[in-house]
């Protein structure tokens, strides 16, 4: 009974790695937003420019960051997808070519794993009559359905989190008054950060004061250079 219940609790585990290729996207997507558009933001503003002239740069730069975080996470991951194809074509012809190669081959993997060289061979037989390419690319290659590359999922995840992550700085310049609007702007950003660095410590299983102090200290550092950039400029 000891053993059935092991086995049933292990049965339903839930692992991260399924989360990492969207996880990714969406947390890098949030953060640029927040980042690019809350420094840019606080940039100008330290150059003394107008309430409507912020509103415009503002959303000038949310439109422009989400489509290039879109094509650029497309581009990257269509690269990546390219790459695994043909590393499956390749090993879609050696199969075809030279399958009792390609059977040590897998049992070799095996072996260096662990396994004793009769039961290697034996997994690998196995394996290779029930779907020779898969168990290759799975063990041989790295590759599997969970990481699988996806382009399009990638480029709109990306999108999407930056446009949410650049709104939220956008509309605090629109909410608050232009004497105010400096500080306001840059501590509101600094507490998205640090909740979307909690957030996305607490979904990846990482540590929450790790990913919020990360996150947090590099845009405090974005903002800070902008604003003297903006300052300066603005003087002159």
């Amino acid at each position: 009974m000891r053993s059935r219940r092991t086995f049933s609790h292990r049965h339903h585990e839930r692992h991260r790695s399924d989360r990492s290729g969207w996880l990714r996207a969406a947390v890098l997507g949030a953060n640029d937003g927040i980042v690019s558009t809350a420094s840019l933001l606080i940039g100008i503003a330290a150059s003394h420019a107008s309430q409507a002239s912020l509103a415009i740069a503002g959303a000038a730069a949310l439109v422009a960051g989400a489509m290039s975080m879109a094509a650029g996470e497309y581009v990257s991951v269509s690269s990546q997808t390219d790459t695994e194809n043909a590393d499956l074509d390749r090993e879609r012809h050696e199969l075809a070519t030279d399958i009792e190669a390609e059977r040590r081959e897998l049992a070799a993997i095996y072996i260096g794993r662990g396994l004793k060289p009769a039961l290697a061979q034996e997994v690998a037989q196995q394996l290779m009559d029930h779907d020779a390419l898969a168990a290759h690319a799975r063990d041989e290659l790295g590759l599997s359905a969970t990481l699988q590359a996806r382009p399009v999922q990638a480029a709109i995840a990306s999108a999407l989190a930056f446009s949410a992550g650049a709104f939220l700085p956008l509309v605090t310049v629109l909410l608050v008054n232009q004497e105010l609007m400096l500080p306001v702007t840059a501590v509101t950003s600094l507490l998205f950060l640090a909740v979307l660095g909690a957030v996305a410590a607490k979904t990846g299983g990482a540590s929450i004061a790790k990913g919020t102090a990360r996150v947090t200290f590099w845009g405090a550092l974005a903002m800070a250079l902008t604003a003297a950039t903006g300052a300066f400029f603005g003087a002159s």
